[in-house]
């Protein structure tokens, strides 16, 4: 099979820091390898302590005596709105080489880019519209909340679907009045490097935006620990979230971190049967699998439980794997070897943990590159590995219940928390399991479907806090709240001759 190689590929990525596009100061860089031929395309520089700092002063002086915080936020927001112009309007070369940098479909990559696109103008609206509180006591007191941007934003995302996750980090940071840097994961470099010159020819000031490419333990180690960045963003892995949550302890640093999910898919017997098959096989194999929020654990009632076996599994065999680039392809490659070696070794646990009914290796016509045909496995016992943790691949793990209680249980034992899918037609059933699940997200009767208003984030191993919406306004910002004395202020006379003067007044609740 050809190979597709996008025309004008850089060999050379390098660091954006302070406006200019810039080696790292220790020359060192790392090689970064495209899914399907796994081999070289480009060298990225390889940001150490010293490239950090180099990014972050810029960015504090940006922030200290730039004019970007304290833009009116209409102002922001045009810019905000000419870089969603530019993503939508270059959305067919982002997507080809979001693909080539990440093995995934070609239709689904556009997608993505898409979204990016959106949660520019979406958050562009945001600030515009947004108001503040202003609590009122009549006659005596106003206090309302005054917002101010927290200062350098430390923004590190991951390697799939870089360019739409580094967009949601982005939008609302800089929309907040903050400047960044963003430390892209470094599998997949690539777009992350696009967006300096949206920004500077959207008009964004210098030092607003800086980006520095690396390793997590120099470049992302670096950026947690640094003592001018007051906040961190961080998409990733939940043991990776446990070092960044340690190392920002010691600076008492704001924390967001969306981490991994093992999220459950409930189909009661009640449900459309055929809604809840096209959407469980959409759920864990679109994004070739490499999605947090993938339903790759399925709990299945008794009564239609061979049925929905049966018929999943064909359709998952049916799945067109391939050429990423390909508009028919439905799961590509991959995106590097050693996520693919990883994943291959749950398939192999797989083999001993459940009935496999699909897949379960390489696809036959496809001997290179980082593929992996959709695997089915039934029968998963609930202490399975492959029940218990994050594959983050095109595998799925299906196991029956006969009951409510049962079914409850199972969504909820293990130590993820990120999102859960509910199929049924009983609305009572639907919103009390809803509300017992122990996920952050829940969708009845759906798949994925974003509403950018909404809160996203986890529970338990799967994060802390919450972004999207006005919540992710109020990490990037410090809320202050101001209260101005309407007429006379009674004080106890602390230290006065006429001691009945002496008894505090306590001014009454409104």
């Amino acid at each position: 099979m050809a190979h597709y190689i996008p025309a004008d590929l850089p060999t050379r990525i390098l660091h954006y820091i302070d406006g200019e596009f810039v080696e790292s100061i220790s020359g060192e860089t790392f090689d970064v390898l495209d899914p399907v031929s796994n081999q070289n395309y480009a060298t990225a520089a390889s940001g150490q302590r010293e490239d950090i700092d180099r990014a972050v002063a810029a960015a504090k002086r940006a922030f200290d005596s730039g004019p970007w915080p304290k833009m009116l936020p209409r102002a922001r927001a045009r810019i905000l709105h000419k870089i969603a112009d530019a993503v939508e309007a270059q959305d067919a070369r982002l997507a080809e080489l979001e693909t080539f940098d990440t093995g995934l479909p070609i239709t689904q990559a556009l997608g993505q880019a898409q979204r990016a696109a959106e949660n520019f103008r979406f958050f562009a609206d945001l600030i515009v519209a947004q108001s503040d509180d202003l609590y009122k006591v009549p006659g005596r007191q106003v206090n309302y909340v005054n917002r101010k941007p927290k200062g350098v934003a430390g923004l590190i995302t991951p390697w799939n679907t870089p360019f739409m996750l580094e967009s949601w980090k982005l939008a609302p940071a800089l929309a907040s009045g903050c400047t960044v840097v963003l430390k892209p994961a470094e599998f997949t470099p690539l777009s992350a490097s696009l967006w300096a010159t949206i920004f500077q020819e959207a008009g964004l000031p210098t030092g607003v935006f800086n980006l520095v490419h690396g390793l997590g333990e120099s470049a992302g180690d670096a950026l947690v620990k640094h003592p001018d960045v007051p906040l961190i963003s961080f998409t990733g892995e939940s043991s990776t979230g446990q070092t960044i949550f340690a190392n920002c302890a010691v600076n008492l640093k704001g924390m967001s971190m969306e981490l991994g999910g093992k999220s459950p898919a409930v189909v009661f017997a009640d449900a459309n049967l055929d809604a809840a098959i096209d959407s469980t096989l959409f759920g864990v194999f679109s994004l070739n699998g490499e999605r947090c929020t993938a339903g790759s654990r399925i709990l299945v009632e008794r009564p239609i439980y061979d049925e929905f076996l049966e018929r999943y599994a064909a359709r998952a065999k049916n799945i067109v794997v391939g050429d990423p680039h390909d508009p028919k392809t439905e799961v590509g490659a991959l995106v590097h070897p050693e996520h693919y070696d990883k994943v291959m070794s749950y398939v192999e646990i797989g083999k001993t943990e459940g009935r496999l009914l699909a897949g379960g290796g390489r696809p036959a016509n496809l001997p290179d590159g980082n593929y992996v045909s959709p695997t089915v496995f039934a029968d998963v016992a609930p202490d399975a590995r492959i029940f218990q943790e994050e594959i983050f691949g095109p595998v799925v793990a299906i196991t029956p219940f006969d009951t409510d209680e049962q079914a409850l249980e199972l969504a909820n034992g293990i130590r993820y928390g990120l999102a859960a899918y509910i199929w049924t037609t009983d609305l009572t059933r639907a919103h009390n399991f809803a509300q017992s699940v122990e996920a952050g997200m829940v969708w009845l009767n759906s798949h994925n479907v974003r509403d950018l208003r909404t809160p996203f984030g986890g529970v338990k191993a799967s994060g802390l806090g919450h972004e999207g919406g006005y919540r992710s306004i109020d990490f990037y910002t410090d809320q202050q709240a101001v209260h101005i004395t309407l007429g006379d202020v009674h004080t106890a006379r602390f230290g006065a001759e006429n001691r009945e003067d002496i008894a505090p007044v306590v001014t009454p609740n409104p």
